[in-house]
């Protein structure tokens, strides 16, 4: 039996900024990106610092690789509509956040923007996507290119190397077993859970360190705390819905109602008990007597 490992947004906050961690996060970013990261150091900047409240339902951390690259992850719990344009003001801020006034603009390092959400946003099934931007010709359908000056100067072989590069890791639309390293990272997002046989860059380090047992017990207690506001969070969130769906059907009930459709019609066109039909038509009833 696999021994309870805590989750992977809040050893985010707490844990994967020290330096002794830093493999863990390492091995995340290695195989999304495909490439082997090294981080140099976390950065903080506005987006990052930590909140007065310590609030669970987002977390993220900036680091600077190797090559100084900056790659920003981000968890997000709750749902945003606009949370695709909050990951271009992200980006944005740190295009302008890391560059010293006079400096050239070819001092730009290459932006990473990696996106951890646990709601579903836009229309998609994949559970792993990736965007990476091209300038395609309106007439000819050629990708613009870099000269070879720029390829040399820039060590880029795409005009794409240069702009930021987005990723976005819908967690809650993984439902299968693990077929690749990849997916053994989504697997241990999604269910904080490391399988024996897995074997991705990073994860044995994780199950390793990121064990319950290992915490302190005021680590224990903020801990179990953060995952009780969660769940607390998630079930106002879904009462919220019911509660909407719930006024929606009682619209569409009062409607066929007054339109002169029956009960039995009205049940079975909702879905909803035979009784509760009969109950609104009681209130409509009560209501007109009342006026």
């Amino acid at each position: 039996m696999s021994k309870k490992l805590i989750r992977f947004d809040w050893a985010m906050k707490k844990l994967l900024r020290h330096k002794t961690n830093f493999d863990i996060l390492e091995g995340f970013l290695s195989e999304l990106l495909r490439f082997d990261v090294t981080i140099e150091n976390i950065l903080e900047n506005e987006s990052n610092k930590a909140d007065e409240y310590d609030k669970y339902n987002r977390v993220d951390i900036l680091v600077k690789n190797q090559h100084g690259e900056l790659m920003l992850v981000e968890v997000q719990q709750d749902s945003e509509v606009d949370y695709f344009q909050r990951m271009l003001y992200g980006v944005s801020k740190l295009v302008t956040e890391y560059i010293t006034a006079g400096d050239p603009y070819s001092t730009i390092k290459k932006i990473y923007s990696i996106n951890i959400v646990y709601f579903d946003l836009g229309q998609g099934k994949d559970y792993v996507y990736e965007y990476k931007g091209e300038f395609v010709g309106l007439h000819e359908h050629e990708i613009l290119l870099p000269t070879s000056y720029q390829k040399k100067e820039f060590r880029v072989e795409s005009v794409a190397d240069i702009f930021p590069k987005y990723y976005l890791l819908k967690i809650n639309n993984f439902n299968k077993i693990a077929e690749n390293t990849l997916d053994e990272w989504i697997y241990f997002l999604k269910n904080s859970e490391v399988k024996d046989e897995f074997k991705a860059k990073g994860l044995d380090k994780a199950k390793e360190r990121l064990l319950y047992e290992r915490l302190t017990e005021e680590e224990k207690r903020i801990y179990d705390r953060a995952i009780h506001n969660l769940r607390i969070e998630r079930s106002i969130e879904y009462t919220r819905i019911l509660e909407g769906e719930y006024a929606i059907m009682v619209k569409v009930v009062k409607n066929a109602i007054m339109e002169g459709s029956t009960d039995i019609f009205i049940s079975k066109i909702t879905g909803l008990e035979l009784q509760y039909v009969q109950f609104i038509r009681q209130e409509i009833e009560n209501s007109q007597k009342t006026n």
